[in-house]
């Protein structure tokens, strides 16, 4: 893993970072001696403290946002919170998503005996929702479960909100889980991928952040590159081409 964190954008008052899959966004009672964390690689990496506004799950890859200040990731808080931040992302699902839709599902808080020890495990269901929209598809001859072939597809996602784990949470729950999800996804398709295409980790990737800048107020529209996974079976399935017009830069 880099030694260095690349940064997409940077201004004085916020950074954004390209997060590579299997780096936590700051360490946590579960993981307390862990060396590759963002915020502290960023902080040691810019030589000034900086502040984590949203996260991304650990092997998640992409845009991971921070302030450079106190009072700066206060309003960027308040943006996330009020919904004012559009989050896009890439995956790779089992199955054929044949049209844009919403998905709105309620979501339990997900914790942790020891990182969220004293929460109340159970407390009521959160709202979440997601947007989905497919970009592409492919049926290979492959007997993964019970069919003679398996399909797939590659679709945008924008959740609406931002619950723990609520994109790989939503996409089970519409029975198109995440290719590489060990927790939410399908054993047998993520074995599939490893032994055929020595595709490794989630292939889920946060490609854009847009939101009015907290200090400005400029609309900002921050890209970062797909996960070198998820980007390599884009090419395998020969989808570069096929992607809507927005996504050719990928």
């Amino acid at each position: 893993m880099k030694n260095k964190l690349t940064i997409i954008y940077r201004d004085e008052y916020i950074v954004v970072v390209d997060k590579p899959a299997g780096m936590m966004v700051h360490r946590s009672l579960i993981n307390p001696g862990e060396k590759q964390v963002a915020m502290t690689m960023l902080r040691n990496q810019l030589d000034k403290w900086v502040y984590p506004v949203h996260r991304l799950d650990r092997p998640t890859t992409g845009a991971l946002l921070f302030a450079l200040d106190r009072e700066t990731a206060r309003r960027l808080a308040e943006s996330f919170e009020k919904r004012e931040v559009k989050k896009t992302y890439l995956a790779l699902v089992r199955g054929i998503v044949n049209e844009s839709g919403t998905i709105d599902k309620p979501l339990k808080e997900v914790t942790d005996k020891i990182a969220d020890k004293g929460k109340d495990p159970e407390k009521p269901e959160q709202s979440a929702r997601t947007l989905i929209n497919p970009l592409a598809a492919i049926e290979i001859e492959a007997a993964v479960g019970r069919y003679p072939t398996s399909r797939y597809s590659l679709v945008e996602l924008n959740p609406e909100t931002g619950r723990r784990h609520q994109l790989r949470r939503h996409l089970h729950h519409i029975s198109h889980p995440i290719i590489g999800d060990t927790t939410y996804g399908d054993g047998k398709h993520n074995r599939f991928f490893r032994q055929r295409f020595d595709c490794h980790g989630l292939l889920l990737s946060s490609v854009e952040l847009t939101f009015k800048h907290p200090v400005t107020s400029d609309l900002l529209s921050i890209s970062a590159p797909v996960g070198n996974m998820l980007q390599k079976m884009i090419g395998e399935f020969s989808w570069n081409s096929r992607l809507a017009k927005r996504w050719q830069r990928l």
